[in-house]
């Protein structure tokens, strides 16, 4: 194995508190996988939760990797090294299971390459007996593992905390994969491609899909509902971390407010809030390691203890943004000296607010954002989108006007913006929304940029496009979609072209999509009526 990785991984080691040396004779071995690079997948509570999990089972012997660093790819490939995991540096090839977290389509493309580099083949239908069971889990794979079904032997459709432990229990009582498949059947929660086929008319699009060998008809996800049972939180801190040196804990699951674009505040509902006394129990137990606290929620400001945490002391906590509401200016407080505080505005004036269910007004905005700032918080981030459904010009301009007006209000401080590009999801009611046109994204970006350049101490960043028409591509796609993943990680990216790069008319992005057609995820029931999603999303489109 080439010394120069081996050091590599050496010194990340040496910088972890927490991590978790096992002996791997006689315990299932499990390649926890995070398909981007180190920094991002440590800052993840998913994956850093399961691998607490796991190694909480003496049973078990769960170690992680994750996609090199640019650099490091090439020294893989140059010296034939083979992908490996950091705490034992064995390949990735030599586990009983590889498992991947998943939480943003565009890593999709790197899974593969992950595969690739650890010399497994891609496709689930070319491996044999001896190759290690793919699997994957994460958020990705709650509302529509489609794309990459040839490449997974099998999906977790849901929330982790049961779901995986009875699926190693099914694990150690097969003797065969075939008999552990029959077994995983019987799951709530799994998802076998295999005993799937789907069928398209001559205009491409999904005209049936059929189950075999009594697999379900129907996956429904899988939901833990008792949250204070929940072992998800930071089992290793690290400076390397995009978190650095933080230790985060989950406060709730779930939202409150289902603002229809958001796939999060959907599929993870019901809302679940974890007790109090529990979350100050574990907020003392991560003190032994850091002062640095990061609490994880959808709204924590809907948090109904939240004051309460926050006025632990000798505590550096991390939030969440804020929602912008009258009751978030004694959260405001409490965060005096914290280099940043986020709200997330998403639009530019009420009427597309409303649109899009996010029911704030713009004095909400600019009152939260004064408090803000005049508590000597050093920078106010605000989250926009652009291309919503039904926005124009008009409230593209009016971004320009709040952020003037905020910056008017209070010249302490500096304003930064994070402008991403709207990307229709599954389970939302902009589902059957297409994307605006890249040309007129791009446009309605340079409107921003120019309209705020001269305005003193406010910076705008936003996300590249065609990466947010990768992701509209890879979230809405059917299994097609795979031989574009494919084409992403290993042909250098994706062109864009006039038609959507040969998906067919229901599915393309750039068109409206009618409940009459199916979708590739109609077989996931994540407790969301079709019918429900449809007469909102009419409601909003008549505002």
């Amino acid at each position: 194995m080439n010394r120069r990785l081996i050091e590599k991984a050496e010194r990340l080691i040496s910088k972890e508190k927490g991590t978790v040396f096992k002996d791997p004779g006689g315990r299932i071995n499990i390649a926890l996988v995070y398909p981007n690079i180190y920094p991002i997948g440590m800052s993840s509570l998913g994956f850093q939760g399961i691998y607490g999990l796991l190694n909480s089972r003496n049973d078990v012997v769960c170690e992680r990797a994750f996609l090199p660093e640019p650099d490091d790819i090439e020294e893989f490939e140059r010296t034939g090294t083979e992908l490996f995991s950091l705490e034992s540096k064995r390949p990735l090839s030599r586990f009983d299971i590889i498992a991947f977290s998943v939480s943003f389509e565009n890593d999709y493309p790197n899974i593969l390459k992950i595969l690739k580099m650890s010399g497994i083949p891609l496709r689930s239908a070319e491996r044999g007996p001896f190759h290690p069971l793919v699997i994957m889990g994460g958020v990705c794979a709650f509302y529509n593992p489609e794309p990459l079904a040839e490449f997974m032997d099998m999906f977790l459709v849901g929330e982790a905390e049961e779901m995986f432990l009875e699926f190693l229990f099914a694990y150690r009582d097969s003797g065969t994969r075939e008999i552990l498949f029959e077994n995983a059947l019987r799951i709530e929660g799994i998802y076998i491609p295999r005993y799937y086929s789907v069928e398209y008319d001559d205009a491409g699009r999904i005209h049936n899909r059929k189950a075999r060998d009594n697999a379900p008809e129907i996956i429904r996800k899988r939901t833990f509902m008792d949250v204070t049972k929940s072992s998800l939180k930071t089992a290793i801190i690290t400076p390397e971390a995009e978190f650095s040196d933080m230790y985060l804990l989950e406060a709730m699951r779930g939202c409150v407010w289902s603002c229809r674009f958001c796939v999060a505040g959907r599929i993870y509902n019901p809302p679940r809030r974890k007790d109090l006394n529990l979350l100050k129990e574990e907020i003392k137990e991560a003190l032994t390691k850091t002062r640095r606290v990061g609490l994880i929620g959808p709204s924590l400001s809907d948090y109904p203890w939240i004051v309460e945490v926050l006025s632990m002391e000798g505590v550096d906590f991390s939030i969440t943004s804020l929602r912008a509401s009258p009751g978030s200016g004694r959260i405001v407080q409490l965060l005096k000296g914290h280099r940043s505080v986020s709200i997330a505005p998403e639009a530019g004036t009420e009427r597309l607010r409303s649109v899009i269910n996010k029911n704030i007004t713009d004095r909400d905005i600019m009152e939260t954002a004064k408090l803000i700032l005049g508590s000597g918080v050093e920078t106010l981030r605000l989250y926009f989108m652009i291309g919503l459904p039904s926005e124009t010009r008009a409230d593209v301009n009016e971004i320009i006007n709040m952020v003037g007006r905020i910056r008017e209000d209070n010249r302490k401080g500096f304003i930064t913006l994070s402008v991403s590009t709207f990307v229709p999801k599954p389970f939302t009611p902009f589902q059957w929304h297409p994307m605006e046109s890249m040309k007129e994204v791009k446009e309605r970006l340079k409107i921003i940029k120019k309209g705020l350049s001269r305005v003193r101490g406010v910076k705008v960043f936003h996300d590249v496009p065609k990466y947010a028409y990768m992701q509209g591509l890879f979230a809405l796609g059917d299994r097609r979609t795979g031989k574009l993943i494919e084409k992403a990680a290993f042909e250098g990216g994706l062109k864009w072209g006039h038609e959507s790069m040969g998906i067919d008319h229901d599915l393309s992005i750039f068109r409206k999509k009618e409940i009459t057609g199916a979708l590739p995820w109609d077989f996931i029931d994540v407790g969301i009526s079709r019918d429900d999603l449809w007469k909102e999303y009419r409601s909003a489109m008549s505002m």
